[in-house]
């Protein structure tokens, strides 16, 4: 198993996810910024998120899941010490 950094990919939506975003960072705009965005402008936002932001909770989400199997494997391998017969 490779520990060399690779890039994290990109963040890839489905059409309908797609939309469903674009929808709400409008509807963020307009209320909280009195910005009225249109779609095409609002879909270059989601995809520099998608492209500079997503990659941080990608790598993040690794991470924690990481750790949470560290700590699995060590209450494992402490329970199979505890099985270990004289």
């Amino acid at each position: 198993m490779s520990r060399a950094k690779s890039r994290a990919p990109t963040l890839k939506l489905t059409p309908e996810q797609e939309q469903d975003a674009i929808h709400t960072l409008k509807r963020l705009f307009a209320e909280r910024f009195e910005l009225e965005l249109g779609s095409f402008e609002v879909a270059e936002v989601l995809e520099l998120f998608g492209r500079e932001i997503a990659p941080h909770y990608y790598n993040r989400a690794l991470f924690d899941a990481q750790q949470l199997l560290k700590e699995r494997f060590e209450m494992i391998e402490s329970d199979l010490w505890a099985l270990e017969k004289d």
